[in-house]
């Protein structure tokens, strides 16, 4: 696994401790991988987290992800928590949103122990039941057609944005990075 470069925007970054909550309680995350000729691919999926092992199934076809993951077992994994928009500045530019996200960084293996992937689709089917429907539990009929995959997190990343208090926005405050620009006026603007 490559060394994680430099945060650019430390200010955001959350303990690892912090991080693994929004992963665990996620709805739907997006796996990234490679192909041999190195294009990027990259697929939303329901998953679930145990410890340091993130797991995802998806049909035993060979579609781009194993075909990716039997080359190169390395992947990302992204799930993010978008929160409000909101204004910093007095130009439409100066705006930005709050939020949470994600990223780990490990390798794929295909899980083979019927067991591990029994254990699998009840802890899904525990996170992703429909509340007050009473159908048969822990029975999955089509588990010999799909794969599970264990990811190994390797190395973990997490960024938040908290929305500012109105008393922190615009117009209250402005904290506009170009102080000094000025519009256009209206006679430029139409003449453009």
């Amino acid at each position: 696994m490559s060394s994680a470069p430099p945060i650019r925007r430390a200010e955001r970054l959350m303990a690892e401790e912090e991080a693994l909550r929004p992963l665990q309680q996620g709805l739907c995350g997006r796996l990234a991988s490679v192909s041999e000729d190195g294009s990027p691919d990259c697929v939303p999926l329901l998953y679930v987290v145990d410890g340091e092992r993130l797991y995802v199934h998806n049909t035993t076809e060979h579609g781009h992800l194993r075909i990716n993951l039997e080359h190169e077992p390395r992947v990302c994994f992204e799930v993010d928590e978008p929160g409000q928009v909101f204004d910093y500045g007095r130009f439409e530019c100066d705006s930005s949103v709050s939020y949470r996200s994600v990223i780990a960084f490990g390798t794929m293996r295909i899980v083979t122990d019927p067991k591990q992937k029994q254990k699998f689709f009840e802890a899904l089917m525990g996170k992703y039941r429909t509340a007050g429907r009473e159908r048969p539990r822990g029975f999955f009929p089509r588990i010999g057609r799909v794969i599970v995959y264990e990811m190994t997190i390797e190395r973990m990343t997490g960024k938040e944005q908290v929305l500012p208090g109105v008393a922190q926005q615009w117009p209250a405050l402005d904290r506009t990075p170009t102080p000094d620009a000025q519009p256009p006026s209206a006679d430029e603007t139409n003449s453009a």
